[in-house]
């Protein structure tokens, strides 16, 4: 998603509403549509509390509500800014959410069957650009609603700051990630941490929606990095800079890469027959005849054979009949997010259990990059399918039979 746009919010103003015993109202009438020369009939009034101050009721007007009690709320309004662009990130279809997602299921990619509650927000975090070089991105935690507010309730955790302002996460948080060394050959995975409604840096929660807030971390920032990583528990985003992206391998890069591996005429050691890649303009459907297959335990590449089945431990469970290691028998097939790869190295490591091809730094990289899920747990997971990585190492180095002749 190419992110361009208008500026929407700025610098904040804070008002501290008081309200014991007070009520606001919104009114219901006929109004706009009343005919010429007749009264407009009042219906009946919807009662609110706490009170719906005027920065609220302003769709113009952006504002985050931080609830204190029933009787106590902080309202923060933010002013027009011409230097920035936001961009929101959420759940909702709404025409104020910029980029909507879908949890992901492992394995089963995003919004494939059916699923439990969704526990991404409706508006779940917003990313303000600066217009100007180097065009810094900053990500904040929640996103404006349709009457342009973002409302923190009495049990989101919420907290003043050291200069008497005001902070907070919402339910289960917007984690995120940089890796050391930037997104390149020579990365590594990074800590984890949570960004707040302001843009404040913390050490994780005991638990995802705990009330309880982490540690300040002083000495880090909330400008994305190129390969910055963003959860948003249920999703996980990638970020990249025009400037990473320049260093991905292209769409052309991994096609070429694809007819080189084929040129090469790996065959299957069991049926002597010739294996190619199908081409990605087939799309992932049933294995092609001449797929290539693997035994993800050993990393011996085969044609799809009925030989060594194994069914007292499982469908897929076969016996390589190279070294004679039982384990799961797939597919393989090629990756073709470029933006997901580091390097624009040869497609010779595969994702265990599914059989995702990428080059080899690609795959360690996030075969040791532990990503989110749930409340407090961590694994790492194939970055094309998001099903999660088993075996020591969640990669394998494939091993291709080449031609008898």
């Amino acid at each position: 998603m190419v992110l361009e746009g208008n500026p929407e919010v700025g610098s904040p103003r804070t008002s501290d509403l008081r309200h014991p015993g007070h009520k606001g109202s919104c009114v219901l009438s006929s109004g706009e549509d009343a005919q010429p020369g007749q009264e407009s009939i009042k219906y009946g009034e919807l009662i609110s509390t706490p009170l719906v101050s005027k920065a609220l009721s302003n769709r113009g007007q952006h504002s985050i509500s931080y609830t204190l009690s029933r009787s106590h709320s902080v309202i923060v309004e933010y002013t027009h800014d011409s230097d920035t662009d936001m961009f929101q990130i959420g759940r909702s279809t709404e025409n104020m959410i910029d980029f909507v997602v879908t949890d992901t299921s492992p394995g089963g990619g995003a919004g494939e069957g059916p699923s439990a509650q969704s526990t991404i927000s409706r508006y779940a975090c917003r990313i303000l650009c600066d217009r100007r070089p180097p065009y810094t991105a900053r990500i904040y935690a929640a996103g404006f609603d349709a009457s342009s507010n973002i409302f923190l309730g009495e049990r989101a955790a919420k907290w003043r700051t050291p200069d008497g302002l005001m902070d907070g996460l919402t339910t289960n948080g917007v984690l995120v990630m940089h890796p050391a060394g930037g997104f390149s050959e020579d990365s590594a995975p990074g800590v984890w941490r949570e960004i707040s409604v302001c843009g404040n840096v913390y050490t994780l929660r005991d638990s995802r929606s705990a009330q309880q807030r982490g540690k300040l971390v002083e000495n880090e920032s909330n400008v994305l990095r190129d390969g910055s990583l963003i959860d948003l528990c249920g999703a996980t985003l990638l970020w990249r800079t025009p400037a990473g992206l320049l260093r991905a391998p292209t769409l052309k890069q991994l096609e070429a890469q694809r007819q080189e591996a084929n040129a090469a005429r790996p065959q299957c050691p069991v049926g002597l027959s010739t294996l190619a890649f199908p081409s990605p303009a087939r799309g992932r459907t049933a294995p092609d005849k001449q797929q290539p297959w693997v035994y993800v335990r050993c990393g011996h590449v085969h044609g799809y054979h009925g030989w060594g089945c194994r069914r007292e431990r499982g469908p897929q469970e076969r016996e390589c009949p190279l070294c004679r290691l039982v384990g799961p028998y797939v597919p393989l097939w090629l990756g073709q997010e470029a933006g997901l790869c580091l390097d624009p190295g040869p497609p010779s490591h595969a994702f265990a259990p599914c059989g995702h091809v990428c080059s080899e730094k690609t795959a360690r990289y996030w075969a040791q990059t532990p990503l989110p899920h749930g409340t407090h747990a961590f694994h790492a997971a194939c970055p094309f399918c998001g099903a999660w990585l088993t075996g020591e190492h969640g990669c394998i180095r494939l091993i291709f039979q080449g031609p008898l002749d």
